[in-house]
């Protein structure tokens, strides 16, 4: 209950719309019981002395009540759907708000598709048990108390039957509810698990087709979804078991009432009215009783829902500014001092591995190796968007833990090993490196980056639209605009990781060339080319997690056998290791 306690908090301006919902319904309510009285007068006075004015009043008075409890029950549902939906939209908001501060290493514990499901699916459930649970809430106790007074004071015998009955229904609300319970956080993760599918196989589409593979995510597909077809079924098919045992009490409760009320008019001590409005009574408390195992049954789902949320803003972020933070990066130079990283903590071995390593100011540096021997996980410690496990990381001369994080990644421009470009136009996607760009600095970014060269090809130029992802660009127009937008941030360090793996190797050059115009800005590039590298001011080879040399490429190509393979493998053709064999 303390993480739905907790998410009502988010109600905010819409609390009083919940109040105001609330009264509408014990207003509704009230009108709604006295109804029975006046039905009860109406029959026993109206009708057994022939009285038609009598009658007339009394039915005038029930049509208002029931015009007066309609139109308090439909603003009821205006308040109560202005605050659930008001409330879900404000809970999704503080999520994604979240989510946005995490570090890499929170959203390494949360899949993607249940972060999805979280925002979409749990905050649904949350609404719906506000529109669907609200009115029950608070009209079925009121209809349960005032209900049992009323019946008591028009029979108390007759009324005893409730006493036999109550605790029947609470035996049978307890056995449901306990039992469906535990079953509704194993359906939301079924439900997870289908969005993981779903998610996946939209994301690599094009790669299904490309290996045939359409009928394995079919199966795969259909494998998920009946799975949480057969969860839904067993937790509903349980959940539902509540209406009919509700039913066989209630109309075990008329059929009594009826037998002894039938005994009770034929000795004379109770009148046919009396019955009458004594049985609308039993439907109205019986109905609350009912309603009553609805709302805990939507409570109990709403609960498994609300932990789920409740994780997603209790997560502690791993990484965030210090207390009293330095505010900008002074310059562009990097120091790694003893610095050793794993990603979790009881992982058995490090990523990095003692790595020590001065970047100057305004130095071009490339760093070369295999895949797997962690190049992009030590640029990944400048920004900041992993902490070091050992050791520590300096930028302009401070530990980056100490700088405010957000002046820290302002000053560190990364173009990512994998692309992403957002749905909206180029313009767009370039402006998230510099929000107030003019048309003359992006179209600079983009000559820089040699983006323009299909850029005026495209119909409407900057105001192109990319489609979701980028789909409308290639591989190497999608790199050439991540860089474009790195350079715009005009930052203090600039790292490209393997970002310019898909362009032609002219087109690398011109790039290069550009970037080497840029002053005072320290470039880091990660390659997988010789040439990406070669001309830098120092190259760092990494192996197994560990710096193995370091120098220009001269004194490698000299002195360092794997910085002689890779070079001989790229830029002579192998035949040093291949012998003509290799050439063919």
């Amino acid at each position: 209950m303390k993480d739905l306690r907790r998410l009502l908090s988010y109600l905010g301006p819409y609390r009083r719309d919940m109040f105001t919902g609330a009264l509408l319904v014990f207003i509704e309510t009230v009108f709604e019981l006295v109804i029975p009285v006046l039905m009860a007068d109406l029959i026993d006075v109206g009708v057994e002395n022939r009285d038609l004015h009598y009658i007339v009043g009394k039915g005038i008075q029930m049509g208002i009540c029931a015009l007066l409890a309609l139109i308090t029950g439909l603003l009821y549902a205006r308040f109560t759907a202005r605050a659930a939906y008001g409330w879900g939209a404000r809970v999704r908001e503080a999520q994604y708000e979240k989510v946005q501060s995490y570090a890499f290493s929170n959203l390494d514990r949360f899949e993607t598709a249940s972060l999805v499901t979280r925002m979409t699916t749990d905050v649904t459930v949350l609404q719906n048990a506000v529109n669907g649970g609200l009115r029950p809430l608070f009209r079925s106790p009121v209809m349960l108390l005032m209900g049992l007074g009323l019946s008591f004071w028009m029979n108390a015998e007759l009324a005893l039957i409730f006493l036999v009955c109550a605790p029947i229904l609470a035996i049978i609300l307890f056995l449901v509810v306990s039992k469906v319970a535990p079953m509704y956080g194993r359906l939301q993760k079924s439900v997870d698990r289908l969005n993981n599918v779903v998610q996946e196989g939209l994301t690599a589409i094009r790669a299904v087709k490309a290996f045939v593979r359409g009928e394995y995510e079919e199966d795969k597909f259909q494998s998920v979804n009946q799975a949480l077809m057969a969860t839904s079924q067993r937790t509903f098919q349980l959940a539902v078991l509540n209406l009919p045992a509700f039913q066989f009490t209630m109309y075990t409760a008329i059929v009594l009432i009826l037998w002894f009320g039938g005994g009770m008019i034929l000795d004379g001590g109770l009148q046919v009215g009396e019955l009458t409005g004594f049985l609308s009574y039993v439907l109205q408390v019986m109905n609350s009783f009912m309603m009553i195992s609805n709302v805990f049954l939507l409570l109990t789902r709403s609960l498994a829902s609300a932990h789920r949320i409740a994780e997603v803003l209790d997560e502690d972020v791993v990484l965030t500014s210090p207390d009293d933070p330095i505010p900008t990066v002074p310059d562009g130079s990097v120091d790694f001092e003893g610095v050793s990283f794993k990603y979790h903590a009881d992982a058995k071995e490090y990523a990095l591995s003692g790595v020590d390593l001065r970047i100057g100011a305004g130095q071009t540096v490339g760093i070369l190796g295999g895949t797997g021997s962690a190049k992009t996980t030590l640029v990944q410690l400048i920004p900041r968007l992993y902490d070091v496990t050992e050791g520590a990381v300096k930028v302009g001369g401070h530990d980056v833990r100490d700088y405010d994080l957000t002046a820290l990644r302002d000053a560190v421009g990364i173009v990512l090993q994998k692309n992403v470009l957002f749905s909206g136009t180029v313009r767009e996607n370039l402006q998230w490196g510099n929000p107030d760009a003019t048309d003359e600095e992006l179209w600079a970014a983009c000559r820089a980056a040699c983006a323009d060269e299909f850029l005026t090809r495209m119909p409407g130029g900057l105001d192109a639209d990319l489609g979701q992802g980028g789909v409308n660009v290639s591989g190497g127009q999608k790199q050439r605009l991540c860089i474009a937008r790195a350079l715009l941030k005009r930052p203090k360090i600039l790292i490209f990781d393997d970002s310019t793996s898909a362009v032609d190797t002219a087109t690398e050059g011109k790039i290069r060339a550009a970037l080497a115009k840029l002053t005072g800005v320290t470039k880091i590039i990660i390659a997988q080319r010789v040439t990406s590298v070669m001309h830098t001011d120092l190259i760092v080879i990494l192996e197994d997690g560990r710096i193995h040399a370091t120098g220009t490429h001269d004194q490698l190509l000299a002195s360092d056998p794997i910085y002689q393979e890779i070079y001989t493998s790229q830029m002579k053709g192998g035949e040093d290791h291949g012998g003509p064999s290799a050439q063919r």
